[in-house]
Formats: C-alpha cells, sequence, structure tokens
C-alpha cells in the first residue's frame, strides 16, 4: 500500500482522506445546527464488508427521504469505504457513511433546500454496541419510561441523529444499574433501543416489533437464519407486558450482531445468562459471517487517488 496508514482511524470528506481526528464540520452548518444528517454503518469483519449492498441502498433511501444529495454514487461511495479502511490498515472496522447538510449557497434564500450537501466517510477500530463479556452473561435491559419519538415527527426508517429520546433512555439505565434501554411507543409497544433493533422469543417463537424501529441490516439478517434454521418469526407489535413475560430476548445490530439479554426491568429470564434460541442465532450468525456470508472482500493492496 503505497499510503500511509492510520491505525487509529481514516475519514474522506471534499475529495481528500485525512486522518479521522483531523475530519472536521463547521459550527455553522446545519448538519451540527440542526442534526441535519443522515447516516448508515457497515461492519468489517475478517477484511470483508458485510452486506455492504444493502448497507447503501438504505443509504441513498435515506438521504433521498431528506431531500439530501451529495453529488457522489453509490459506486464511488463503496469505493472510498473501502478506501478509508484501506488506510487503516484494519481487519475489524466500523465504517460511517455520513451525508450531511451544509451551509447556505450564497446568495440563496435561507432555507435547507438551499444548502449544500456533502459525503463524510470514515472508518475506526471495531465499535461494540454491548462488550462481548456483557454478551456472554446476556445484558441487563429495562423499558425506559421515555417514549420514543413519535414516526409520524421523525421516520425512524431514516437513519439519523435525533438521539434526545435514545440518550434519555441511558441515562435511565444507568441509573437503574442496566446495561442499556428499549423505548415504548406512546401507545406502549415496544420499538428499538439505542442503536439496536429487539427481538422477544416466546414459545420458541422470534418476534420484532413492525413499527417504529430501524429496518436493520442485521435485522434482516435475523429473519433469514430463522427461516434457515426452521425457527418460526415474526414482525408484529410487541407490548410491553409480553416483552417483559418473554423466554429470551436479543438484540440485533451492526456494530454486534447478535447480542443476548438475560434480565429485562429486574426480572431473571432462564439461568441469567443467553436462551438457547438467542445463542444458537448468534452462533449461526457469526459462523457464517466467518465463512463469507453476504462478504465483500477489502483487496488491501490497492488504493485510489486522493491525498
Amino acid at each position: 500500500m503505497s499510503t500511509t496508514v492510520w491505525p487509529n482511524g481514516a475519514a474522506y470528506m471534499h475529495g481528500r482522506y485525512m486522518p479521522l481526528e483531523e475530519a472536521a464540520i463547521p459550527v455553522t452548518d446545519l448538519a451540527y445546527r440542526r442534526s441535519d444528517v443522515t447516516y448508515d454503518v457497515v461492519g468489517v469483519w475478517g477484511g470483508a464488508f458485510f452486506r455492504l449492498d444493502d448497507h447503501l441502498r438504505r443509504f441513498r433511501k435515506s438521504m433521498q427521504a431528506l431531500r439530501l444529495d451529495p453529488g457522489v454514487g453509490d459506486d464511488e461511495i463503496r469505493g472510498i469505504a473501502a478506501e478509508c479502511v484501506r488506510r487503516t490498515g484494519l481487519r475489524e472496522a466500523y465504517v460511517a457513511m455520513d451525508c450531511l447538510r451544509g451551509k447556505l449557497k450564497p446568495g440563496m434564500p435561507r432555507h435547507p433546500l438551499n444548502c449544500e450537501n456533502y459525503l463524510l466517510v470514515y472508518a475506526c477500530p471495531w465499535v461494540w454496541v454491548i462488550p462481548p463479556e456483557i454478551q456472554q452473561r446476556g445484558a441487563h435491559l429495562i423499558i425506559a419510561k421515555t417514549p420514543r419519538i413519535p414516526e409520524e415527527s421523525i421516520d425512524p426508517t431514516v437513519k439519523n441523529f435525533h438521539w434526545g429520546d435514545l440518550t434519555r433512555g441511558l441515562m435511565e439505565a444507568h441509573d437503574r444499574g442496566a446495561d442499556t434501554c428499549v423505548l415504548l411507543d406512546y401507545n406502549g409497544f415496544v420499538t428499538e433501543g439505542p442503536g439496536f433493533n429487539v427481538f422477544s422469543v416466546t414459545d420458541g417463537v422470534v418476534a420484532t416489533p413492525d413499527h417504529g424501529a430501524l429496518e436493520g441490516i442485521t435485522r434482516m439478517s435475523v429473519i433469514e437464519l430463522c427461516e434457515e434454521l426452521g425457527i418460526k418469526s415474526e414482525i408484529r407489535p410487541i407490548s410491553a407486558m409480553e416483552f417483559r413475560d418473554a423466554d429470551e430476548i436479543f438484540l440485533a445490530t451492526t456494530a454486534g450482531g447478535i447480542m443476548p439479554a438475560s434480565r429485562i426491568d429486574g426480572r431473571i429470564m432462564g439461568n441469567d445468562r443467553p436462551g438457547p434460541v438467542s445463542s444458537k442465532l448468534r452462533e449461526t450468525f457469526w459462523a457464517k459471517r466467518a465463512q463469507g456470508w453476504h462478504a465483500t472482500p477489502i483487496d488491501y493492496g490497492a488504493s485510489a487517488s486522493g491525498a
């Protein structure tokens, strides 16, 4: 590789690659002033992206929903993401692709549609939403008192930076001695948690919410695995009561895969360890990842232009 390796992270902005710590956005950009950003995150494990095309498809859909256009095609974004990983040398990496609403174009009325849009991509060492040691004993969850922002206000299927409710939920979890939280909608149905989809298992049937949550790529993978393993799965409303009484609960996200829980609101599930269905899905997920399931290998010997 002819470029300098930045093992702590590499970023791309405005046509230039740089160490991650040098990437910065102006404080006057609407991306900062109003959290006017959409993004996606794809994982790299064993030197390969997982479901990169699915992430790019969702990223493009999110940009279109928020009327953002960085003027960069999907193939170019794919190449930039790979180059960011190459410039870290990392085989396990967290890769973020952001589209930001920037400064107002000169001479234009002050309106979001009249702002420049631009792409920011960066790769850094792998991030665990739930650390492996906590996954081994099972995450301790609470159902937060804070409700999820209504989907009529913020579309949860569009990845966004509106995390006020999720952050409040995390504070609740901390104060109650739990690892993380799950939020309900205003009708008392389960939605999602801070950065992950949720699943319950009751009488051997896996269920995940049908609304109020991101249509996660790992969530999609769980549904595929259930079909492959002959485990019945359902996408439907899940009440708080049903969730609390479930035989098992697990979480799913790019930054962690399938992550079992062992407690919910202080209630111990099973033997206070991950349940059999959750464990089977988690083991199968990582085994298939190791075999190249939905993988896009990265050529670490190649290098794109751009300083």
